[in-house]
């Protein structure tokens, strides 16, 4: 009789793959729940259908199975690669066929417009006594936006620049007084749906590989935590979420520069600026199901992974 995940018997029947799990198997089954469920909501939104989805996510188990299993035989690896991911051989070698694309350059690198809209908002020499940033005369010495541009980058002009900060409504240009002015407090793009969606996938992307690295280690590779509160009222999570905007607002001010400057002395040292890091913080709220049934007052809990 043959195993039900062998990719060389039958098809395989759903109840007897799903015996065959063991616990573990079933927890992170379980766990992707959370993950499925917000991708699902997205793909329906734009009238993705699963077939699409589900092809996609067969190349990814193919890729995965390879840098698992490197240095075999061609033959023998797509044997490998059958046999752990459940895909027929015949599936693995049309899947290995296709463009690989996982080598080529992350999409979100270090654009001038992101740069430009980050320094204005760290940079204290661009803002005014009370921390905010300034609204700054399009020409001239610095503080000016032209000025800024410069510093950003010699290989965009600042009238790109900044037609491209209003298109995303991120600045604003006051033609009467000719100074422009931010709108934003975060990198938001309005009205450009395929950037927000590179963001999507970036920030969500680098989130997860840094909790599923953690969780396949030690747990040391990465900071991946979160602080869960319940029982909040409206009023109460109004306030946190301005609590919150602040602490962005702080780690933003105070992170930035540095890194800005670990930057800038890798490249006077000389030594290989190889590596990228990705910094971020989420708030996510909902109504809850139903009242705790406890007496006990809630606390805040911190998880992580």
């Amino acid at each position: 009789m043959r195993n039900p995940l062998d990719p060389l018997g039958p098809p395989p029947d759903d109840n007897a793959v799903m015996d065959a799990l063991s616990a573990e198997q079933q927890v992170v089954l379980d766990a992707l729940d959370d993950v499925f469920a917000p991708m699902a909501q997205l793909c329906i939104a734009r009238g993705i259908r699963i077939q699409a989805v589900e092809d996609q996510l067969r190349g990814a188990f193919v890729k995965a199975a390879h840098d698992a299993h490197p240095a075999q035989s061609s033959n023998r690896q797509t044997s490998r690669i059958s046999a752990t991911t459940g895909l027929t051989r015949r599936e693995v070698a049309r899947l290995e066929s296709q463009p690989d694309r996982s080598h080529e350059p992350r999409r979100s690198t270090r654009s001038p417009i992101t740069e430009l809209f980050t320094r204005w908002l760290t940079d204290p020499a661009l803002h005014d006594a009370d921390g905010k940033p300034l609204q700054l005369p399009r020409h001239g010495l610095a503080p000016s936006f032209e000025s800024l541009a410069h510093a950003v980058t010699r290989d965009v002009h600042p009238r790109t620049l900044l037609d491209e900060l209003c298109r995303l409504q991120l600045a604003a240009h006051d033609t009467a007084s000719d100074s422009v002015r931010l709108l934003r407090e975060a990198f938001v793009p309005r009205g450009d749906w395929a950037r927000m969606l590179v963001f999507l996938g970036d920030n969500v992307g680098d989130h997860f590989r840094a909790a599923v690295a953690n969780v396949l280690q030690d747990g040391k590779q990465h900071i991946e935590q979160a602080i869960f509160a319940d029982e909040l009222s409206a009023e109460s999570l109004a306030q946190a979420r301005e609590l919150m905007a602040h602490q962005w607002r702080a780690l933003l001010e105070q992170v930035a520069p540095q890194l800005e400057h670990l930057i800038d002395r890798d490249r006077e040292s000389g030594r290989a600026q190889d590596q990228s890091l990705r910094i971020g913080l989420f708030t996510w709220s909902q109504t809850m199901a139903a009242p705790a049934a406890s007496s006990i007052p809630p606390t805040p809990k911190e998880s992580t992974s």
